[in-house]
């Protein structure tokens, strides 16, 4: 082994599929694939929020999975049972929707396939095309127990599901009524948190309503005209004297002339148009409850996909939507449009196809607020932890004002519910897949909901279900394993984006709580969103989305990892750009070749057979005999406190800066510069570099393994991962070696600076003098002459206790140095310096005067303030070290 044939930069392609592969093979993401180094009741568990089975990667699963991954990695190199468990979710509208379109392209319409084969074209689908974004996670190294990679529609999942169901349902906390939901003409039914609002530009429509027997009219203004076949009753603010003398009167509907009431009712707002309102009991969520109270008639215009009834009379048949412009005209042609204004409303409109929604009443299967008591008390005593903490506030604003889940969704793709119908009218749900007769009458006559559940109430028992919970016995071919719920339930952790806090999070809370009457996580990580630099959400209309797999191939998929923990500080969206990047790409590369530095030491050192070696292990301080080493170890120690207390803390950016900090600004650009003096020392260093990329590894998973054989002199064929090695203990520092290199570090900087200051920069000089702090002290001289003069390049170091003659000074924190004048022309030096300070003086002078002009302060944009601010900070700061300069020459 020759390291001449060593490549001379990182390239991820040569060793990321390569190191995935062998590692996944040997079993090392299961949870014993850490058995050898497990400590005895250490135990974690994490979930994979499950993607939709339609789905691809993206850079927000990219984020969640890099933070999931560091945790299971640092706790599995801990000695922690690990279970980071993956898995995907049926994605009910998504995935019907993709078959859908797929057979109409074949000119074929579900409803001729009938349920049971339409289901059967699905299941075909998602073994063959469904769950490619499993394939796209392994790119970025992440390292799930995949042999326990589950389906929310695998058997074992479906009986959790009928278990969860029948539960509530047996306690009354599942009930069946027509309530009105939000309805998607495509979709069916949604809850509250599936409609996304968008701004509208729509047109107001102010109609007139004329009063019975009299020449009078209201005037009505309307978004919605096609519904006003629906109307009955207009409503007026109970305080507008406007109006106060027609309640009780009746309006005629125009064209239909069909009589109904004026009310008066508080929830009119009388800035709003003309202060009247129509009332649409059966189309509108804040009609539908001034219908409850004043016990109006709930009157249907439209069926469940959107087309008028024989309510709306001439227009029956028409699609709601493209009636609007009809009915506006018949409505005009008759006289009753006062005038029709542009408008901006927002519409909501359904996550997954886009439809606009509409409230309607529909019979509905709902799980009663009350179901989630139990969450909300734990929650609000703490027994979990939201990180950000301020996420608990904004749990409990939601969940106080909780509302029954709807969860009937009008597919066949999905858990179907498991309720049945007898003809005796008896109702009853099951656990049973094979219910044949009415428990009451036993009648065969009975008949299944044809509704299915939705999406999240599967996914919301997904802290459990994936452990077994709702299966009595053991099946053969599931994943669970008999003692998984005593092991991983609560899970030790959620991580997540903030963005699914009510889908999601707070199902699952309910859920695990109301079923296993403990909350279904102790820790609860809520991440920001990734945006692009300018700090724009990424959207495909702005053309501003970063696909994941094609950073990847650029960067490789440890720069990536890194640096989306890296810029992930709680609570604070991501800025992701290409510069962001370049830096762990450059950090990457920087360690590789410091790995290349110390194999090209040990085979200057050591020879072909110190090569073979490689680099011994050094656990303890005492240990190491060299001053370097020493050094090196101290602060090693330092770092795998600070990375340990940051990792634990969830601050994976904090752990991120911290090993960049250390690797970096410490192990490369000092350790290495330094060992330059004390070749001993390299063996020491490569000892540190080992344990460094351990705790490293979490973050960057295969530059760490690929360095980490290298100095082993092995490689991952031959031997076990670094995934598997025991993470870096803390131990102590040794704070007097630390003391001494810190004053001998600064030395070297100040000697650099003052050397510059005489355009004298990388030149050998003859002598130079050092004045330490009162409060410093060298023990070892000799130490601190020998590190200085290599790296200042100095030839002779003197202490003195006052500045020479005929010098130039340089003040740092912990000395002075002084370098000797004699034989230089220090004209121009001066020259320059003055002429640098009389420029300074003059901006800074000018920068001034704007920034006092009450005139230029009232008319400048902001953006020009604090630029003009900036800059004169900027100038303030060069001036005060030119300044220091010029003294150092009195």
């Amino acid at each position: 082994m020759n390291n001449d044939s060593a490549p001379k930069s990182y390239q991820p392609k040569d060793i990321e599929s390569q190191v995935y592969k062998i590692c996944k093979e040997r079993g090392y993401f299961e949870i014993d694939g850490n058995k050898k180094i497990q400590k005895e009741g250490k135990k974690f568990a994490i979930m994979m929020p499950p993607p939709n089975v339609t789905g691809v990667l993206h850079i927000g699963h990219a984020l969640t999975l890099t933070l999931q991954d560091i945790i299971s990695r640092y706790k599995r190199m801990d000695g922690y049972k690990t279970l980071y468990q993956p898995g995907l979710d049926h994605a009910g509208i998504a995935t019907q929707n993709i078959v859908e379109k797929q057979l109409l392209a074949e000119g074929i319409k579900k409803e001729e396939l009938g349920r049971e084969a339409f289901v059967k074209k699905v299941w075909e689908w998602k073994e063959k095309s469904g769950g490619q974004i499993f394939f796209q996670m392994e790119h970025l190294g992440i390292t799930p127990a995949w042999s326990r990679a589950r389906f929310t529609m695998d058997e074992g999942l479906q009986n959790a599901v009928k278990k969860a169901f029948v539960t509530w349902y047996e306690k009354g906390l599942i009930v069946q009524d027509n309530y009105m939901v939000n309805w998607c003409t495509h979709d069916g039914a949604l809850s509250d948190i599936e409609v996304e609002y968008e701004e509208n530009q729509g047109k107001l429509y102010h109609l007139k309503y004329p009063i019975k027997d009299c020449n009078e009219y209201l005037i009505v203004a309307t978004t919605r005209p096609e519904t006003y076949f629906g109307d009955t009753a207009v409503m007026v603010h109970p305080s507008d004297e406007r109006y106060k003398h027609l309640v009780g009167k009746k309006v005629l509907l125009p064209i239909i002339n069909k009589e109904i009431p004026i009310i008066a009712d508080e929830y009119v707002d009388m800035s709003f148009g003309t202060g009247c309102v129509k009332v649409t009991p059966a189309h509108d969520i804040n009609d539908y409850e001034v219908g409850k109270r004043h016990h109006l008639d709930f009157i249907v215009v439209f069926d469940k996909n959107g087309f008028l009834n024989e309510n709306a009379r001439e227009f029956q048949g028409l699609e709601r939507l493209q009636a609007r412009e009809k009915i506006v005209e018949k409505l005009d042609k008759k006289g009753y449009v006062e005038k029709i204004e542009d408008y901006i409303n927002q519409v909501g409109k359904c996550y997954r196809c886009g439809n606009t929604i509409e409230p309607y009443i529909s019979k509905q299967w709902f799980v009663k607020a009350e179901v989630a008591k139990g969450a909300i008390e734990k929650i609000h005593n703490d027994l979990a932890l939201f990180y950000p903490s301020q996420w608990k506030n904004n749990y409990n604003a939601w969940m106080r004002d909780l509302k029954d889940w709807c969860i009937s969704r009008q597919l066949w793709w999905g858990h179907r519910i498991p309720v049945w119908t007898c003809e005796c009218s008896h109702t009853f749900a099951s656990e049973s897949d094979s219910v044949d007769c009415c428990p009451k009458c036993s009648s065969k006559n009975i008949s299944q909901d044809p509704d299915v559940l939705d999406t999240w109430f599967s996914s919301g028992l997904w802290a459990f279900s994936t452990l077994g919970w709702g299966n009595n016995t053991w099946m053969e071919g599931e994943k669970w394993q008999k003692d998984d719920l005593d092991e991983f339930y609560p899970n030790s952790l959620l991580i997540t984006g903030f963005d699914i806090l009510f889908f999601w999070v707070a199902r699952m809370l309910l859920s695990g709580e109301s079923l296993l009457g403990k909350l279904p996580f102790k820790d609860i990580y809520l991440h920001a969103l990734v945006r692009d630099e300018n700090g724009q959400k990424m959207s495909k209309s702005k053309g501003n989305v970063i696909d994941p797999l094609e950073i990847i191939k650029e960067y490789g998929a440890d720069s990536v990892r890194f640096t989306l923990a890296m810029l992930c500080a709680q609570g604070r969206d991501i800025r992701l750009s290409s510069s962001s990047l370049e830096i762990s790409k450059n950090f990457a590369n920087k360690l590789f070749n410091a790995v290349n530095f110390l194999m090209m030491y040990l085979e200057q050192l050591s020879g072909e057979e110190g090569l073979k070696k490689g680099f011994e292990t050094k656990e303890k301080l005492q240990d190491f005999k060299t001053p370097l080493g020493i050094y090196a170890k101290s602060r090693l120690n330092c770092t795998t406190k600070e990375i340990r207390t940051a990792i634990d803390s969830y601050r994976f950016n904090d752990g991120a800066n911290i090993l960049y900090r250390f690797l970096w600004g410490e192990f490369c650009d000092w350790f290495i510069e330094l060992s330059k003096a004390d070749k001993p020392s390299i063996y020491e260093l490569g000892s540190v570099l080992k344990e460094s990329l351990k705790l490293l590894h979490p973050y960057m998973p295969f530059i760490t393994e690929d360095l980490w054989h290298r100095l082993n002199s092995t490689s991952i064929e031959n031997s076990s991962s670094i995934m598997i090695a025991p993470y870096p203990e803390e131990t102590l520092q040794d704070n007097i070696i630390e003391n001494e290199f810190n004053i001998i570090q600064d030395a070297i900087v100040s000697i650099r600076r003052a050397k510059m200051t005489l355009d004298i920069g990388n030149k050998l000089i003859s002598k130079v003098y050092i004045e330490l702090n009162e409060n410093k002290k060298i023990d070892n001289l000799d130490l601190f002459i020998k590190f200085i003069a290599k790296l200042a390049k100095v030839q002779e170091v003197l202490i003195v206790d006052k500045k020479p003659q005929k010098s130039v000074c340089d003040v740092s924190e912990y000395c002075k140095s002084y370098l000797s004048l004699e034989g230089i022309d220090t004209a121009p030096i001066l020259k320059r310096l003055k002429g640098q300070k009389e420029k300074l003086e003059k901006e800074i002078l000018k920068l001034k005067g704007m920034l006092s002009n009450e005139k230029f302060l009232q008319n400048a944009p902001i953006e020009v303030l604090a630029n003009n601010k900036e800059s004169l900070k900027e100038c303030e700061e060069k001036l005060s070290k030119v300044q220091i300069e010029l003294q150092s020459f009195a």
